[in-house]
């Protein structure tokens, strides 16, 4: 018989690859890689790459690099995040990918579940659960938030069209969303050529190579607070996803004109609504 090196032998055998594109992240990169690593019951590898982040960030995620799962990498700066999420994803050895930002975490028994889900609907290319919204200190704004307008299968046009209706993103933040790896090499990688939307452009490129599967469990948190939600950056997150309903327009017969229409209205009442909500939190800059 062939002997095959263990660590051949572990990449070969791997399903999911989750990978952490980390950058300025030491405070809370201890609790996302930890939220991996206690997993159970799915054969995963771990990659880490740190966008030359100058905090201890390289350092946390090296601390973790006695686990054979880990591998830790480190990007040069320049790029933005696009770089790092490409830089990180191109080491991807299993099946299934999921991109964990490294201020977020993975709950429970999520990952298993996800693969679970994709392994069972082999036609699927993406499966995207809820997320809890927690604050910078960790506190929970909301328990249970995402796939609205979602059925548990769905085509891959019939999903995309659900998320343009509801002129959000309904499939969750990376964290919350397993895809097959496959699918987004197929979709050309990571859509960089958008900046906010960069997630949910990503996914409707995957969903062109696939199905969609609906998790109804909460897969991960997602931080939100201090600056990076401005009211600036809220009016321009609803005029990048008016562009991207319109481009989705173009490519899924499922999505119609007036599909359009009405998400890009949806998007723009839902970003008034998030203006009012961030202030109350006074998590704005005026």
């Amino acid at each position: 018989p062939v002997l095959v090196p263990p660590q051949q032998e572990r990449l070969r055998m791997t399903l999911l690859s989750v990978v952490i594109p980390a950058f300025r992240h030491a405070n809370v990169l201890a609790e996302t890689v930890r939220s991996v690593l206690d997993q159970k019951g799915v054969d995963l590898e771990l990659i880490i790459a740190d966008h030359s982040s100058g905090d201890g960030t390289y350092e946390v995620a090296r601390s973790f690099e006695s686990d054979p799962r880990v591998t830790v990498l480190e990007t040069p700066a320049g790029g933005g995040a696009i770089a790092n999420w490409a830089a990180v994803t191109e080491r991807a050895r299993g099946d299934y990918l999921k991109l964990l930002p490294g201020d977020d975490t993975v709950l429970p028994g999520s990952l298993a579940r996800q693969v679970a889900l994709l392994e069972a609907h082999p036609g699927a290319s993406l499966v995207g659960g809820r997320r809890r919204i927690i604050d910078t200190k960790g506190r929970t704004i909301a328990k249970r938030r995402g796939l609205q307008g979602l059925d548990a299968v769905m085509s891959g046009g019939d999903a995309v069209r659900a998320s343009v209706l509801s002129g959000t993103n309904p499939f969750g933040e990376p964290g919350a969303v397993t895809m097959r790896r496959s699918a987004l090499e197929a979709a050309g990688g990571w859509q960089g050529q958008w900046s906010y939307a960069i997630d949910v452009a990503s996914y409707y490129g995957v969903l062109r190579h696939g199905s969609f599967v609906r998790d109804d469990e909460v897969a991960s948190t997602f931080r939100v607070g201090g600056g990076q939600w401005s009211v600036a950056l809220v009016d321009e997150q609803a005029s990048e996803m008016t562009r991207l309903f319109e481009w989705a327009g173009s490519v899924f017969d499922e999505v119609s004109d007036a599909d359009v229409a009405r998400g890009s209205a949806k998007a723009r009442s839902l970003a008034r609504q998030r203006r009012m909500v961030y202030r109350i939190l006074k998590m704005v800059k005026r």
